[in-house]
């Protein structure tokens, strides 16, 4: 049994999609997996939505924070295996220099702290996120990692960031 694979998802603010990403992949790769989340320009607050959101499908949320990509970078952090970033903003920032060689993709999906409307509207566009988040997560999770060369696993996980609610920038992704 190989030992469990590192993953980072990132996003800008790790508040909500990259903080979901890391508790849906601790949730359903249990064993094969350790996900870890951060952001470039932390907002120092998980997003209350995305709390009561993971809340009410039964994550313990009382260890997540909003932290900077930073901790990821230096040494004695965890050597990342794979990291995704799941908002267009941080696929465009230059990344500090990860130690190992991590294989990355972007996996965007749309910014739920953006939605106004109703709470009832705001509420459905983190659902609709995680939705698409946990879609792309069971993909990968799936996938015989140890099995593939690597031309053909960064082709599965180009392929899984293109999967339904990819943004535009995730679908040019190369």
């Amino acid at each position: 049994m190989h030992k469990p694979y590192n993953v980072l998802f990132l996003c800008t603010h790790n508040s909500a999609r990259s903080v979901m990403a890391e508790a849906i992949m601790n949730r359903i790769g249990a064993g094969k997996f350790v996900a870890y989340s951060a952001g470039s320009q932390p907002r120092g607050a998980i997003n209350p939505n995305t709390l009561k959101l993971l809340g009410g499908l039964g994550y313990d949320t009382a260890n997540f924070r909003s932290k900077s990509w930073d901790e990821f970078a230096k040494p004695g952090a965890p050597e990342i295996d794979f990291i995704f970033t799941v908002c267009d903003d941080a696929a465009g920032e230059v990344c500090p220099v990860w130690p190992g060689k991590p294989m990355t993709a972007h996996w965007g999906v749309a910014d739920p702290s953006a939605a106004k409307g109703s709470e009832l509207e705001i509420a459905r566009a983190f659902q609709e996120a995680y939705r698409l988040l946990y879609r792309r997560i069971e993909l990968f999770a799936a996938l015989p990692i140890s099995g593939l060369d690597t031309i053909t696993l960064k082709a599965r996980l180009r392929e899984i960031g293109r999967e339904e609610g990819a943004t535009e920038k995730a679908m040019k992704a190369t």
